[in-house]
């Protein structure tokens, strides 16, 4: 396993006021990387780990790379991925389980030739991503293709508490048009976790496609667990049974034994997964599946995000669906992305803070660019999918090209929220967001206090950045919390260990409304509140 040193970009920008400003560190620039996902270890936030596809030395051979960072994202080591199981080669997935191991998994074939993919490769890290395990092979057919892979961990309390799903799309002749080939998608388990111990695949989708890979197919399928070890997963579809391309849903209650007798049409995805973007290689539009089992309101919550051209071949948009009966009906769908109509948002990516509740979804974004370029924005919602709040957080603009695919990410855990995404020059960038709507803290000064202290922020009224002085007269742990006038937490604006000194936090509230808002400052032995108005 080679080891390789990513040096890191650690650089504040300045955008237009409209929008918050965050820090953008850029992972790896090395061998072409693309198709990137990211995980962050709730046993240890800090702990993080990115996946991606990679072209070795610039040849026409994908391989995979990882890169891990301990201290928030902010520095990045990363490697490329060896096995003897199988070559590791795209479609890169990072997920996490419950005693905080990493797990890459992956397509995978033995030799460099056959090119395609004839089994899945999952390999496990016990020491936050800086070495991995020879792996093991799930689904492998030497006689069909296997692709598109996506996993989630069970971290319910139920029986199957801690195994780990994975589904994929079998191809019986990949990129064959012809009808006697098909597509459709496979499920298997690892009830022991990381154990591994993987059952036979089993076919979960009841509609088949074609093996063009295109909308056609039985494509995209990304499961996630409920709050009582429910395994939910959705998919693209075609337009064999329907009239218009579809999303499909299905779910097992018990540990993936059984599922669904037919496969549940939830929306309709006009145009269908394979979108057109101009200087893209390709797009797709795939759903995200999401399921919320926080503690909060929302509980219980099934989410779908994907992205189609209903409004055009020049409005693409991000949009979501949820279903608060276990996915026995689903809503109308909502528009993620909050701009005037006909700009495009594509390669949407969505997760749920488990903490928190709150869903974060990350899209590139020409609302403000011309054609071949975009931005990168993060979308919020913290009612349950009903608003969603919308703010840019690169620092520099994505220039299109045909190397941009398939996929970008996004992992959240109590507030801290790390998107990732490929920027210029074939590079992997990230953004630190441990505050949505915060800009930064500064330090005044390491002058100890006599006591803790909460200062009226100013400007007051603001609109929209305004400035919080605190005052720490200890090491202490500090929370800063705004809140709105019936009490409903807005936003963690500051979570963390502070040495004593005065500190500075500023605040952005754009998107908000005008009106009365509180803050508060709490540590293990202090709390004080004040108002603040945003007038607008």
């Amino acid at each position: 396993m080679s080891k390789l040193v990513i040096s890191s970009l650690l650089s504040f920008f300045l955008v237009n006021p409209l929008f918050t400003q965050f820090q953008n560190v850029v992972v790896s620039n090395l061998y072409y990387p693309n198709e990137v996902s990211i995980m962050i270890n709730p046993k240890n936030p800090n702990q993080m780990v990115v996946g991606s596809n990679i072209l070795y030395f610039g040849a026409d051979t994908s391989l995979s790379g990882y890169y891990y960072s301990s201290n928030g994202g902010l520095n990045w080591t990363g490697g490329i991925l060896r096995s003897n199981v199988a070559r590791p080669s795209g479609d890169p997935v990072i997920l996490v389980d419950t005693s905080g191991n990493f797990h890459f998994l992956q397509n995978s074939n033995y030799a460099v030739n056959p090119r395609w993919w004839d089994r899945e490769l999952i390999m496990k890290s016990t020491n936050g991503g800086m070495n991995w395990s020879n792996g093991e092979a799930i689904g492998f057919d030497s006689l069909t293709v296997q692709d598109k892979p996506w996993g989630c961990v069970d971290f319910s309390n139920s029986p199957y508490g801690n195994s780990i799903y994975v589904t994929w799309s079998r191809f019986s002749e990949y990129r064959n048009p012809t009808p006697l080939d098909s597509s459709i998608i496979m499920f298997s388990r690892s009830l022991n976790g990381s154990q591994y111990n993987w059952s036979s695949p089993v076919r979960i989708s009841q509609l088949s496609g074609n093996a063009f890979d295109s909308s056609n197919t039985v494509e995209g399928a990304v499961p996630c667990t409920g709050p009582n070890g429910e395994i939910y997963v959705s998919w693209s579809g075609p337009k064999i049974r329907y009239q218009q391309y579809g999303i499909f849903f299905d779910r097992s209650t018990d540990g993936g034994n059984t599922w669904l007798n037919n496969d549940v049409y939830v929306t309709d995805q006009p145009g269908g997964w394979d979108i057109f973007i101009p200087n893209l290689f390709r797009c797709n539009g795939f759903p995200v599946t999401a399921c919320d089992v926080s503690n909060g309101p929302y509980r219980g919550n099934i989410y779908i995000n994907w992205s189609d051209q209903r409004n055009g071949l020049n409005d693409c948009d991000i949009w979501l669906v949820k279903s608060t009966d276990g996915g026995n009906t689903w809503s109308q769908a909502k528009r993620v992305n909050n701009d005037p109509p006909g700009k495009q948002q594509f390669y949407n990516w969505m997760t749920i803070d488990q903490v928190t509740g709150y869903i974060y979804i990350v899209f590139y974004d020409q609302r403000s660019m011309p054609l071949l370029n975009a931005n990168v924005f993060l979308a919020r919602s913290t009612d349950g999918g009903e608003t969603f709040e919308n703010l840019k957080i690169n620092n520099t603009p994505v220039s299109l090209h045909s190397g941009l695919y398939d996929y970008i990410g996004v992992s959240a855990y109590n507030g801290k929220i790390r998107p990732v995404w490929m920027g210029n020059n074939y590079s992997i960038v990230t953004a630190i967001v441990d505050s949505f709507y915060n800009i930064g803290i500064n330090t005044i000064s390491t002058e100890v206090p006599q006591k803790f202290a909460l200062h009226q922020n100013y400007p007051n009224p603001f609109n929209p950045v305004t400035k919080i002085r605190f005052e720490i007269a200890e090491p202490s742990f500090a929370d800063i919390v705004i809140y709105d006038v019936t009490g409903k937490e807005i936003e963690k604006l500051v979570s963390q260990e502070f040495s004593a000194g005065k500190y500075e936090a500023e605040w952005n509230a754009e998107g908000l409304p005008s009106g009365v808002y509180f803050y508060t400052l709490k540590t293990s032995g202090f709390k004080e509140s004040k108002k603040l108005i945003l007038l607008k």
